[in-house]
């Protein structure tokens, strides 16, 4: 793998999280329960509330345009607008989700199981570290 195939993978991990948030919108109140947005979120789903979508089209507009930066990162798609910084943030906000499962906080709340919360803040922290090497990776070339 190249310099940039690191920012080629998490901009597929970060695309494939995008498909998956906009597939809860498509599959439901099950989806949502599945993939574990809460039992609150599923409920309002089931009413028809238009939140639960707003919510996870909002998640899947960032996680693609996460995926943008890190292609424009790997030289794949033109340079985007402060692709340093932009890189830089999306490692950064990837790391402090998936460290949320130390948060004694995060541990308690009653709407997300606590295995949602470990697996979920493992795949995330996963991404993080993916975003971050990769960004490290090619920054004397950006």
């Amino acid at each position: 793998m190249g310099r940039s195939g690191l920012l080629v993978v998490g901009g597929g991990l970060s695309l494939a999280a995008a498909a998956l948030h906009l597939a809860c919108i498509a599959g439901g109140p099950a989806w949502y329960r599945f993939f574990g947005a809460g039992e609150g979120m599923a409920r309002l789903a089931e009413r028809g509330d238009w939140r639960p979508a707003a919510i996870a089209a909002a998640i899947a507009a960032m996680l693609a345009l996460a995926a943008a930066y890190a292609f424009s990162g790997a030289g794949l798609i033109a340079r985007l607008p402060l692709l340093r910084t932009g890189l830089v943030v999306i490692s950064a906000i990837y790391l402090l989700r998936g460290l949320v499962v130390l948060m004694p906080s995060a541990l308690g709340r009653a709407d997300l199981s606590r295995g949602f919360l470990l697996w979920s803040s493992l795949i995330v922290l996963a991404f993080g570290i993916v975003h971050a090497v990769g960004t490290a990776r090619i920054w004397k070339s950006l």
